[in-house]
């Protein structure tokens, strides 16, 4: 079950949030662990067992760890073994009998199809952040089995995010209030956030499927820069229209969700990018793994080795394929440039750092969109030599329509420019006025009739 989906909207939501309203914090807990569990086993009727067995476990771990304290490395250890297990079995277990039959030029093993429960990454990750902090002492109260399992499979950011450290949250499943001005903020968020992707990352992506689904070898220059600017922002209203919704739907539930994007596209350098994309993910990955394996406290080169390994592991998180291991370490060669003198450039010339910055990440995402990394060196080839790439026998009508290039101006604007170039009196004076509530109630308008009518409605992050 999707966000953006007539089920979820005229359905789940409203009787989930009604209900909700008059439960007390423990049976609301229960509820909602409930409503949680339908709402994923509506795609995953089956897979929903893995999440189950992944809460029982953390949650025995967890428990090992608090009432055993001369134990407690060896559940801790327990716990991160049965966690990266799941994950790897399900995740990569077909990606390493390939790689392996690949460099025995013939096949050792059958590779194995393996049916990936959706959001596997998210909550295997939110789960390892349970077992660590109770292992760290974050917590002074043995933890519930309820409260467990309500914090990994807590419906709003179960799938793509964003991910929630469980000392960020448990105060909040123990107790919470839900006021009037929390639903306020929450709705109000959670329309921004589907017209982001209903209106602009759905009419993108449309259009990039089209020309991602080309002839890499035959596509022109243009063609290639018209379709990496619309998967470029595309993945980014699509995936922060989520965590937008995932954050509004917190709200309306009593909870509070940390931020997960901060307009990446204006950032001056990768580094600045790192911090303002994805940010739950960059804070999970620099504390639980950057900083225990010395972080920048013991010299250059161990600094870049660790950057290389976080970014390394960050494009394998993202997928089993190698288009995504170069996609991270990409970014991480870029950050460890950055590191070493380039940033300070950066820093005189904000824009060219910003201009630099922009171009390196479409740049990346072309990499992470396409399938096969000499279709990326080909499709990015003629993006650097466009003149070299012309003319192409069917008309770009056929592919971009004056409705796509409006969204794709809008797309651009909203990405920060135009929040930078409106004063903060403005934003603050439209934030909660009757302006606005006009204009929230057509987005909504526009997005339950727009998913009524069309059937393209996919979640890039889903698959991670």
């Amino acid at each position: 079950m999707v966000f953006s989906s007539a089920i979820f909207l005229w359905l789940f939501l409203p009787v989930v949030f009604v209900v909700n309203l008059f439960l007390n914090n423990r049976v609301s807990n229960l509820f909602l662990l409930a409503a949680s569990l339908f709402f994923y086993a509506w795609g995953e009727p089956l897979l929903v067992l893995v999440m189950i067995l992944s809460i029982v476990v953390n949650w025995a771990a967890a428990r090992g760890i608090f009432l055993h304290p001369k134990k407690k490395k060896l559940f801790l250890i327990i716990g991160i073994v049965v966690n990266l297990g799941i994950l790897g079995y399900y995740k990569y277990a077909g990606f390493l009998v390939s790689i392996l039959n690949r460099a025995a030029g013939r096949e050792l093993f059958p590779v194995p199809q393996i049916a990936l429960p959706i959001g596997i990454s998210f909550f295997t990750f939110q789960a390892l952040s349970f077992v660590i902090d109770v292992y760290r002492g974050e917590e002074k109260t043995c933890p519930k089995l309820v409260n467990t399992a309500l914090y990994i499979s807590f419906f709003p950011q179960l799938i793509a995010g964003p991910i929630v450290k469980y000392r960020d949250i448990s105060r909040q499943i123990a107790k919470r209030k839900i006021t009037s001005d929390k639903v306020a903020i929450g709705f109000r968020r959670f329309i921004y956030g589907l017209g982001k992707k209903v209106l602009i990352a759905n009419v993108l992506g449309a259009c990039a499927d089209k020309l991602f689904g080309l002839d890499v070898t035959g596509i022109p220059g243009s063609l290639a820069w018209i379709a990496s600017l619309l998967y470029t922002f595309q993945i980014y209203y699509d995936f922060s229209g989520y965590s937008d919704m995932a954050i509004g739907l917190g709200k309306m539930f009593g909870f509070t969700i940390l931020e997960n994007f901060d307009h990446p596209y204006m950032s001056g350098s990768i580094q600045e990018f790192w911090r303002r994309w994805h940010i739950s993910l960059g804070s999970w990955f620099r504390e639980y793994l950057y900083i225990p394996l010395g972080g920048n406290r013991k010299g250059k080169v161990r600094t870049y080795v660790n950057l290389f390994i976080v970014f390394f592991l960050t494009g394998l998180w993202h997928g089993a394929n190698v288009s995504f291991i170069v996609w991270g370490l990409y970014h991480g060669i870029l950050s460890i440039i950055e590191r070493l003198g380039f940033a300070k450039f950066l820093d005189r010339h904000r824009l060219f750092g910003w201009i630099y910055t922009f171009l390196a990440a479409n740049f990346g995402w072309v990499i992470f969109r396409m399938e096969w990394l000499r279709g990326s060196a080909i499709f990015i080839k003629r993006m650097l030599l466009p003149w070299m790439y012309t003319g192409y026998s069917v008309p770009l009508g056929r592919f971009i329509d004056s409705k796509t290039v409006v969204v794709l101006i809008l797309a651009a604007a909203g990405c920060g420019i135009f929040q930078a170039i409106v004063p903060a009196k403005l934003r603050k004076a439209w934030k909660s006025s009757v302006p606005e509530a006009l204009f929230l109630v057509a987005v909504l308008v526009l997005c339950l009739a727009s998913v009524a009518s069309n059937t393209y409605n996919p979640f890039i992050y889903f698959q991670f």
